[in-house]
């Protein structure tokens, strides 16, 4: 389970940007953008915690 969550969360912050720019590209609201844009970010910085030697 390691090694697959920090994929998934790489995974998922690629879905979450590329639907922020569609959404960008479709002339959406700043907010529904920036609300994507956020989530996408937060998954690849957890994505990237994940993969920081710690603890464990």
């Amino acid at each position: 389970m390691s090694s697959v969550a920090p994929v998934a969360l790489f995974a998922l912050a690629g879905v979450l940007a590329g639907g922020a720019w569609s959404l960008h590209k479709q002339g959406a609201a700043r907010a529904a953008v920036g609300v994507v844009a956020v989530l996408a970010a937060l998954a690849a910085g957890g994505g990237l915690l994940w993969l920081m030697p710690g603890e464990g």
